[in-house]
């Protein structure tokens, strides 16, 4: 079971390594990158690549970690007891399974994608280490252990938000998505856009790393942003010829606000933009 990438996912040789070593361990791979660099859709590819199914647990600031075990709805108890519901007399009516309940009892291995780790509290990652260790834990409500039948692929993704525990990245084989050079991002577009025109790639993507190349920007373009980018390009039918220019007037590339994601960034273009006229005028 190797995975080498999809028709639709360019993966780097080093990160189909690191999807096979972390498979072979049977330990999460931690995948670490900018927003936008494709780890959260590496967890549908593996999953696709491998033929297994996908559960999903995305993570969010009030997530806790017993809700990725299960939880025990008590309230729903108490109020089908006063209404006098028979479920009242079978408790596992009112225990809800979490995400890794699901993956444990999955008919065949799936793909556990633990989405942006690092949101959610910093004990969070602790509160998981047995579980996703020893592949089980107890349900003290009905007394029972729920052990994972199947050892499931666990990929989980962090934007470096936090520092995670050590304890917690002992467990794990980590990968870093460097972000993509001109040829793998070249890659990218022809998996997307297979049609584009290569004129308007390469003058696309000129500009594209020049803009992420500049000091001081608050926010870099990521690689989802490049492709939302050469679509608008492409529905507008802007000739290449307008990426090329080296008018001052025309620093702040077109359609820019699929790039640009905040108003600190467009101020900086639209300064760089002035002090370039203003250099202009003066020679």
């Amino acid at each position: 079971m190797k995975f080498e990438g999809t028709d639709s996912y360019v993966a780097t040789e080093d990160l189909m390594v690191a999807v096979n070593a972390a498979i072979t361990l049977e330990r999460p791979l931690l995948v670490k990158g900018e927003p936008g660099t494709g780890k959260t859709v590496l967890a549908y590819e593996v999953a696709n690549a491998l033929g297994r199914p996908l559960i999903e647990w995305h993570i969010k600031s009030t997530t806790k970690a017993q809700q990725g075990l299960y939880e025990y709805d008590a309230v729903s108890r108490l109020r089908d007891s006063q209404l006098g519901d028979e479920r009242v007399h079978d408790i596992k009516n009112y225990i809800k399974r979490g995400k890794l309940w699901e993956a444990f009892t999955a008919d065949d291995r799936p793909v556990l994608l633990i989405d942006e780790i690092d949101k959610a509290d910093i004990e969070f990652p602790n509160d998981l280490l047995l579980e996703l260790d020893r592949m089980q834990f107890f349900v003290y409500e009905t007394g029972e252990t729920v052990i994972a039948e199947h050892r499931p692929i666990v990929i989980i993704t962090s934007n470096n938000e936090k520092e995670l525990p050590d304890a917690f990245l002992r467990r794990c084989f980590f990968h870093y998505i460097q972000f993509p050079d001109q040829e793998t991002m070249r890659d990218i577009v022809d998996v997307h856009y297979p049609e584009i025109q290569k004129n308007l790639v390469r003058e696309a993507m000129t500009m594209f790393y020049e803009i992420r190349d500049v000091p001081g920007l608050k926010k870099k373009p990521s690689t989802s942003e490049l492709l939302d980018w050469l679509k608008l390009l492409m529905a507008e039918d802007l000739p290449e010829e307008i990426l090329r220019s080296k008018d001052p007037k025309k620093l702040i590339p077109p359609l820019h606000g699929a790039l640009l994601k905040n108003e600190q960034d467009v101020h900086l273009f639209e300064r760089l933009a002035f002090l370039a006229r203003r250099e202009q005028a003066g020679n």
